[in-house]
């Protein structure tokens, strides 16, 4: 068995596919490798150091794999940046961490060339895939610079560091110190995680990419993949049918998901579902959001026992769920796995006992964070060695950890606490229901009333008739107080890519002017 980490793979096996790119292009590993030792040379001719960070703003695609390799064998932090935030969050993001090199793409014009105004870096260290007016070409980076493996002086483990959204103020980016290791070592024991999976290294397991790798577990997966000797399919838009399509074509069998992409999936014609062979997958794990249990119990019918899930933040974490687990205990997002511990507090940082729900918190572990820049907000999300991102469940007899909502979410009703999660959960199952959203809205009686805001299924007529039609069916499935008072319609729900709903968009303009308790 060839030793862990791309590099190695590369020299074991130049000719193997390492990466199938959007335009489904086929690069070889020795020809990704020799591409990232371009970048990574090009970053160090511009004076970056160890412990430096470079920030990107990209499209899904072959430029930032090169960039991850090349940060992650020369000691450097890559900063991966939503190409949806606008121009000066992007700008405030290369400034609160400091980077010394920005890249861009000319797929986000309008906001990299904003971000560039607003940003320290001098127009030598700014690139653009395609060129930008104010901006080297990516090429150039490349440009000059030897292809050969990187020379043990500047050989060493680098890392990324992801900015959180978070649910309030600022994004915060989540920076821990650097190993000074081979990266080939530290990629195998980052690769690590990948394999609570079941996933083995090599064995022809092929992943595919269908959200944007600037979110963090996306890019960690897909570098375990890489760390792992598995070819990665990246797709750039993720359509439904075309990740069935390429699940079938290069027989795919692990992935990060959403249960978002489920629900989409499933929404597809039956008939369009079974045009593709689907038994290859073995661990499609997903995570990031509540899956509702129908939803689940579909996916594992029809793709049977690949479907894992689990439950951390970009902080660290967490908890693992196996199909057959989950299968005996529904909802559940597992068990804390091998090297963390959960605990669940109450607001005075007493521990509940099990079955009682409180603050989700996490043992921080061996690789431990700091908010860059920011010593306050870390340890207000600290309690001991724990750490919180804000969650609300209970553990069971078992140790299963079950989520209620996220606290910032949880809707306090005459001093009821309803958590939206479980009533989206029911909603969605509707069959005329495409997506939904609940939260609180004020009310002078009971502090809050429950508020739904749905996207129909297409062809369907939002108004009374289906809200009545709505309610009326989820009569017998949730508690009245429960059910939502009133329900809004919106013909498509803020998500980004990755199907993370921002609910703040939707839940905001009812409160102006007015403040809620939580």
């Amino acid at each position: 068995m060839t030793d862990l980490g791309f590099w190695n793979f590369a020299e074991a096996d130049p000719d193997g596919i390492a990466l199938v790119t959007p335009d489904e292009r086929l690069i070889a590993r020795a020809d990704l490798a020799k591409a990232s030792n371009q970048v990574a040379r090009g970053l160090r001719a511009l004076g970056l150091e160890t412990g430096d960070s470079v920030a990107v703003v990209l499209e899904n695609g072959e430029a930032i794999i090169e960039l991850y390799l090349a940060c992650f064998q020369t000691g450097l932090y890559l900063v991966p940046i939503n190409n949806h935030l606008a121009g000066p969050e992007i700008a405030y993001i290369v400034e609160n961490s400091e980077a010394k090199v920005f890249v861009g793409s000319t797929a986000f014009t309008d906001t990299v060339v904003r971000a560039g105004e607003e940003m320290a870096i001098p127009p030598s260290h700014r690139f653009a895939i395609g060129g930008l007016a104010g901006f080297n070409d990516y090429a150039d980076i490349k440009a000059g610079q030897s292809d050969a493996p990187l020379e043990d002086e500047i050989r060493t483990a680098g890392a990324v560091m992801n900015y959180t959204s978070g649910t309030t103020g600022r994004p915060k980016g989540v920076r821990r110190p650097l190993a000074p290791m081979d990266p080939n070592l530290i990629g195998g024991l980052f690769s690590a995680f990948h394999q609570m999976f079941g996933v083995t290294p090599a064995d022809n397991n092929v992943h595919i990419v269908g959200s944007p790798l600037y979110h963090t577990a996306v890019l960690m997966f897909a570098g375990s993949s890489l760390h792992l000797g598995h070819t990665v399919v990246v797709m750039e838009k993720w359509k439904p049918e075309e990740m069935l399509r390429l699940i079938d074509k290069y027989n795919v069998t692990t992935s990060h998901m959403v249960p978002t992409q489920f629900s989409r999936m499933l929404q597809l014609p039956k008939d369009v579902r079974e045009k593709y062979d689907c038994s290859s997958t073995r661990a499609m794990v997903h995570a990031a959001a509540p899956c509702p249990v129908p939803i689940k119990r579909q996916m594992l019918e029809w793709w049977g026992s690949s479907i894992w899930e689990y439950y951390a933040a970009t902080e660290g974490g967490g908890t693992i769920v196996t199909p057959d687990e989950w299968l005996q205990k529904p909802g559940t997002v597992g068990k804390a796995w091998a090297n963390a511990e959960i605990k669940i507090f109450d607001e005075d940082g007493n521990e509940m006992p099990a079955n009682e729900p409180g603050t989700v918190y996490m043992r921080r572990g061996d690789a431990d964070f700091e908010y860059y820049k920011d010593k306050d907000k870390t340890d207000k999300a600290r309690l001991g060695n724990y750490f919180t991102v804000g969650d609300i469940g209970y553990l069971d007899e078992d140790g299963f950890l079950f989520l209620n909502d996220r606290k910032n979410d949880m809707i306090i009703s005459g001093g009821v606490n309803i958590y939206p999660a479980e009533i989206e959960s029911t909603l969605i199952t509707h069959p005329k229901v495409g997506d939904v959203a609940v939260f609180g809205i004020p009310n002078d009686d009971w502090g809050e009333e429950v508020k739904a805001v749905i996207e129909p299924m297409p062809g369907e007529t939002p108004g009374e008739a289906l809200t009545d039609e709505i309610l009326a069916w989820a009569a017998d499935k949730l508690a009245k107080y429960k059910t939502p008072r009133s329900i809004d319609y919106i013909e498509e729900m803020p998500r980004d890519p990755n199907g993370k709903l921002y609910k703040r968009k939707l839940r905001d303009p009812y409160w102006e002017g007015r403040e809620r308790a939580i």
